[in-house]
């Protein structure tokens, strides 16, 4: 939908949106990004990058598979909307912290980078696709740490040098500016709300339990909320990708689901290794009408055991 309309009908849309926002959950959590309690300086340093508070006083560093130009059945992805590598981390003790992450890698960069993330310390939880005839090929490796957080950043900072992954400090955003996108009408949808970022509309959304791995509680802003994102193609319609977070007896709901609004399921499996309970993580694609699919992602988003 073009988002250039009379002011009348702009301010409709204005206070539909401003309704939906305020029924919605604004964050993976339902609560506001906490400003972290620890000092993250030296993480900062390591990774030569700041990084973003999120709820469950993480902290989140982005790195956008920038360099890559990737397309999937004719639609170029954009890095928001699947290609960008992330490191969250959560302090769980005096002077230790808890690290996940999921690093975008072309396929002659696996290797090298998990040797040397082998080599630092840091742990390869799951290796697997993401979408289906993308070209180049692209893998996405899901790291787990423990331990001092500075050495851990740095670890993954010398794995990553193996990669051609940008690891330059990012250019500041520019200015948001509007998508080719019924943002309001998706929100309404889906009755979450979520956010632009890079051109695409990015939506989170929690499961009700609490997730643990290694006796310590992972917050949804760590990788555990189902993703969904939406990219615009235009004349209405929007590239869909992401992923549902699920237990065991709501894979298969999920997959009729999808299936039953035209949602191409392009993979199936886990994203760690002892977490509990145990969650599987379902990929989905499709390029239609952006109201349509929204439609067909909340059908799912009832099989799964997600926060109101």
């Amino acid at each position: 939908m073009n988002n250039r309309r009379p002011i009348a009908s702009a301010a409709r849309v204005t206070s539909r949106a401003l309704f939906v926002i305020a029924l919605a959950s604004p964050t993976v959590s339902g609560q506001k990004p906490n400003a972290a309690t620890h000092d993250w300086s030296a993480v900062d340093a390591a990774l030569g990058r700041k990084g973003a508070a999120q709820p469950g006083d993480v902290m989140k560093y982005s790195f956008p598979r920038s360099d890559l130009t990737v397309t999937a059945d004719g639609v170029q992805l954009k890095p928001a909307l699947a290609l960008g590598s992330w490191l969250a981390f959560k302090e769980v003790g005096a002077g230790a912290a808890m690290m996940m992450g999921d690093l975008v890698l072309t396929e002659d960069e696996v290797a090298p980078v998990m040797r040397a993330l082998q080599q630092g310390g840091v742990e390869q939880t799951a290796l697997h696709n993401h979408v289906l005839h993308e070209s180049p090929h692209v893998m996405y490796m899901h790291v787990l740490g423990h331990g001092d957080a500075a050495k851990l950043a740095q670890a993954v900072h010398a794995a990553l040098e193996q990669s051609k992954t940008p690891l330059a400090p990012p250019t500041p955003p520019a200015a948001a500016t509007p998508i080719d996108l019924d943002t309001a009408g998706v929100a309404k949808t889906l009755r979450y709300a979520g956010k632009v970022n890079g051109g695409v509309y990015q939506v989170s959304v929690a499961r009700k339990e609490t997730i643990r791995e290694s006796a310590h509680d992972v917050p949804p802003s760590m990788g555990v909320s189902t993703a969904i994102n939406f990219q615009p193609t235009g004349g209405g319609k929007a590239a869909i990708t992401g992923d549902f977070v699920m237990l065991s007896s709501e894979v298969n709901g999920v997959i009729r689901a999808l299936q039953e609004n035209g949602i191409q399921v392009t993979a199936l499996h886990s994203h760690l290794l002892g977490e509990t309970p145990r969650l599987y993580f379902m990929h989905f694609w499709a390029n239609d009408d952006a109201l349509k699919l929204a439609r067909g992602l909340r059908a799912a988003l009832d099989r799964t055991g997600s926060k109101p």
